[in-house]
C-alpha cells in the first residue's frame, strides 16, 4: 500500500482551475473567495493533491481520516466526505471534472494541479489596493469619503502603470466597512499593498489620515495625516499618491514617479470649484444605483456641477453616461435619451481630449444612436490609445465593439481583462456570463453565474444567467425531437427567482414570458403580454418582441424588433449572436433588420 506524502510544516498553496487549496491552513477558495469544507472533506482534496493523477485508495483515506480507531460505519462517512466535496467543487460523479471514482479501489484527481511560484517583490507590476475611506466628519453622508478613495485610485492608477496594479474602485468598494484582517484581503486580491484612511471635512478644511501595510507581514510601511484647505483637496490627492507610490520601496520607482508625476501635475485638473466637485461626487454616489428615483437626484447635481463649471469634463461625461442608462434600461424611450446625452459626451471631449473613458462613452452612442460603426470604432481606439488598462474602456469594447459584430470570443477576453484590476465587479461579471452564453458555452455561464452568487447572494442576475442557460438548453433539445422537462422546470424557475430578487423589472419579466412561451406555458406568457399592454409606462419593444417569439407569433415578433430596432433598443444589439435568433435568420425580414442596423451576417 503506497504510503501518502504528508503535509509540510509551511504554508503549501495547490491550484487547480478557479480553485486554490492551502494545506495548511485547511482552506478552500474559488476565485479568492472562501468555500465551507468540512475538515474531513479537505483532508481528502488534500491528500487527492498530493497525488494528482494517481489512485488513491479506501484504505489509504481510511488510515489518514481515522487513523487505526475502530470506525465501524467507514464506508457511509467516506462517501459523505467525497460527497461533501463534489458539491463543493460543483463536480459531478458521473461526469468527472476533478475527483474520479474507481469502484472498490479508491479516487484519482483528475485536474492539472500546480503550485504557484512564491511571489517575487520586483516580478511584474505590484498589486495595491486603495480600501474606502473611513468617513471621520460628523456628516453621515459617506460620498465625500468616497470621493477621496476614488480620486487616490485614479491618482495611483496614472503615476506608475508599468510598476503598480491599482485595483479598480468597484472592486475596493467591496471592502466598504468590512472586518477581514490586511493579509486576507491581501490574499482575496493577489495585493502586495494596501492602503488605509480616513477623512474629516469641517466647513473649508480637510484632515486625511493615510498608512501604507504591506500584506506579507503586515507592517506599515507608510503613515501620514494631511491637513489642507478644501479649495486645495485636488493638489492633495496628487499628494497622496505620489507619497504611497514613492514609500513602496521598489527599485527605480521613486525616479519614475518624480518623472511621471510632473506630466500628471501638467495634465489640465478637472475642476478646481469645490461646489462644483461636490455636485459631481454626490451625483456619482446616487447614479450608480441605477434606480429611477436616484438617477433624476443624480441628474440634479451634474446639472448643477456644470452650472457652477461649465468646463468640468467628468461632469458632462457622467450626465452622458446617466442618459445612456436611462435609455437602456426604458426609463425614457431610447431614442429620446440618447438624442439628450450625445450633446454631454461630445462637450466631454471637446473639454479634455485626454479622457479615455469619455472617448469610450462617445463610442457608445455613435453606435446607439447612429448605428454609426466608423465612428464609434474611431472613438473606442482614441480610449484604448489613451488607457487601454481602464476597466471602463475594456467593458465598453466588448459592448461597444465587439460584441454587435458578434466577436464574441475577443469581447470574452475583453472582460476578463477588465476583471484582471476589478475581480469583484458584479456588474461587469454579469456581463462576462451573458457574453459565455452569446458565445453559446451555457456550463460556462452556469459556472459564472455561480460564481456571482457567492459575491452578491441577493444579485438578480445568477438566476437570470441560468434562466436563459437552460431555456436554451431545452430549446436546442427539443429541435433534436428531445423533450428535457428537467431544463424547462430550470429555466422558468431561474426567470422566477430573478424576478423575486428584482420586482418591476420590464425586462426580467419579458424574459421570463418567453421561456414560459418556449417551454409550453403560453397561458402564462399571455397574461405578461396584457400586463405590457395594460402598462402606463414606456416599455421596450424587445420585451414584447421576446414574448411574441416564445409564443411562436413570428410575424407580430417582426414588426416588434423592428420598431425596438427604430427605437434604438439596446437589447437588439446582440442580434448576430442570440441562438434564440437562429430561425429567423432565413427570412427576409431579419435581413432588413440588419441593414437597418448597418451590421452584416
Amino acid at each position: 500500500m503506497a504510503t501518502l506524502v504528508q503535509q509540510p510544516k509551511t504554508s503549501r498553496v495547490v491550484r487547480f482551475d478557479c480553485f486554490e487549496a492551502d494545506l495548511q491552513s485547511g482552506e478552500l477558495r474559488k476565485r479568492g473567495i472562501r468555500i465551507g469544507l468540512r475538515n474531513q472533506s479537505f483532508q481528502v482534496l488534500a491528500a487527492l493533491l498530493e497525488h494528482p493523477g494517481e489512485v488513491v485508495t479506501r484504505e489509504n483515506l481510511q488510515q489518514l481520516l481515522w487513523h487505526d480507531n475502530v470506525f465501524v460505519d467507514f464506508e457511509t462517512n467516506l462517501n459523505a466526505a467525497v460527497g461533501h466535496l463534489r458539491e463543493a467543487l460543483n463536480d459531478s460523479a458521473e461526469h468527472p471534472r476533478f475527483i474520479e471514482t474507481l469502484p472498490r479501489r479508491g479516487y484519482r484527481f483528475l485536474a492539472e494541479a500546480y503550485a504557484p511560484p512564491e511571489p517575487q517583490r520586483n516580478a511584474g507590476r505590484v498589486r495595491l489596493v486603495v480600501l474606502p475611506f473611513v468617513n471621520m466628519s460628523e456628516s453621515a453622508q459617506n460620498y465625500c469619503s468616497d470621493a477621496m478613495t476614488d480620486e487616490i485610485i485614479t491618482a495611483l492608477a496614472s503615476l506608475v502603470p508599468e510598476h503598480l496594479a491599482v485595483i479598480a474602485r468597484t472592486t475596493a468598494m467591496h471592502y466598504k466597512g468590512t472586518h477581514k484582517d490586511v493579509g486576507r484581503i491581501g490574499r482575496e486580491l493577489a495585493a502586495s499593498y494596501v492602503v488605509e484612511g480616513g477623512i474629516r471635512r469641517d466647513n473649508d478644511h480637510a484632515s486625511v489620515n493615510v498608512q501604507v501595510i504591506q500584506t506579507s507581514d503586515q507592517s506599515h510601511v507608510f503613515a501620514r495625516r494631511y491637513e489642507a484647505a478644501l479649495r486645495d483637496i485636488f493638489q492633495l490627492h496628487s499628494s497622496i499618491a505620489k507619497d504611497i507610490a514613492i514609500h513602496l520601496n521598489l527599485p527605480g520607482i521613486a525616479e519614475e514617479v518624480h518623472r511621471t508625476s510632473a506630466w500628471v501635475a501638467g495634465r489640465r485638473q478637472a475642476t478646481n470649484n469645490i461646489a462644483a466637485y461636490n455636485e459631481y461626487i454626490q451625483g456619482r454616489y446616487l447614479a450608480e444605483r441605477l434606480i429611477p428615483e436616484e438617477m433624476a437626484k443624480a441628474k440634479q447635481h451634474f446639472e448643477d456641477a456644470i452650472r457652477y463649471d461649465p468646463e468640468f469634463a467628468l461632469a458632462h461625461m457622467a450626465l452622458a453616461d446617466l442618459f445612456s442608462w436611462l435609455g437602456y434600461k426604458g426609463y425614457m424611450r431610447p431614442k429620446d435619451a440618447y438624442a439628450i446625452g450625445i450633446t454631454y459626451a461630445l462637450r466631454a471631449v471637446e473639454i479634455d481630449d485626454t479622457l479615455a473613458e469619455a472617448h469610450a462613452v462617445l463610442a457608445s452612442y455613435h453606435k446607439q444612436l447612429d448605428y454609426n460603426w466608423p465612428a464609434a470604432q474611431r472613438s473606442m481606439a482614441r480610449a484604448l490609445e489613451l488607457n487601454h488598462t481602464s476597466p471602463f474602456v475594456r467593458f465598453s469594447n466588448a459592448m461597444v465593439i465587439l460584441m454587435p459584430h458578434n466577436r464574441i470570443e475577443e469581447a470574452v477576453t475583453e472582460l476578463r481583462g477588465a476583471l484582471e484590476s476589478d475581480p469583484l465587479d458584479t456588474g461587469v461579471r454579469c456581463w462576462l456570463g451573458i457574453m459565455l452564453l452569446l458565445g453559446r458555452d451555457y456550463d460556462a455561464g452556469i459556472d459564472e453565474a455561480n460564481y456571482m452568487r457567492e459575491l452578491e447572494p441577493n444579485s438578480c442576475w445568477p438566476p437570470f444567467i441560468q434562466g436563459i442557460a437552460y431555456r436554451q438548453k431545452y430549446f436546442e433539445e427539443s429541435l433534436r425531437g428531445k423533450i428535457r422537462s428537467d431544463f424547462a422546470e430550470k429555466a422558468i424557475a431561474g426567470h422566477r427567482r430573478a424576478m423575486e430578487l428584482a420586482p418591476g423589472a420590464d425586462h426580467l419579466l419579458a424574459w421570463l414570458g418567453f421561456a414560459l412561451g418556449v417551454c409550453g406555458r403560453k397561458a402564462e406568457a399571455r397574461r405578461i403580454l396584457k400586463q405590457f399592454q395594460r402598462s402606463e409606462h414606456y416599455i421596450l419593444p424587445t420585451n414584447f418582441a421576446h414574448v411574441y417569439l416564445g409564443l411562436r407569433e413570428i410575424d407580430t415578433a417582426f414588426d416588434w424588433l423592428d420598431r425596438a430596432v427604430e427605437e434604438r433598443d439596446q437589447n437588439m444589439m446582440p442580434i448576430l449572436s442570440y441562438a434564440h435568433f437562429d430561425p429567423l435568420r432565413s427570412d427576409p425580414r431579419f435581413d432588413r433588420l440588419l441593414r437597418k442596423m448597418k451590421l452584416q451576417a
